[in-house]
């Protein structure tokens, strides 16, 4: 039972999410919370709307709209 797991690590989000969180504590800057974890809902906004894009262009495509 020889199995590789690769662990691609932290991606930017996280990266970023991480590197902001740390400078807000650190006091560095003085951004709002909601703005600290941006890059994470921001994400989360731009799949939902992909995704919406998606069916709604499928719905379109055949004739259900």
């Amino acid at each position: 039972m020889d199995q590789k797991i690769k662990n691609g690590g932290m991606g930017f989000v996280s990266t970023l999410t991480l590197i902001f969180i740390v400078l807000k504590l650190l006091g560095l800057i003085a951004w709002s919370w909601i703005w600290v974890f941006a890059p994470i809902w921001i994400s989360f906004v731009l799949i939902v709307l992909a995704f919406g894009v998606i069916l709604i262009g499928g719905r379109i495509k055949k004739g259900k709209w």
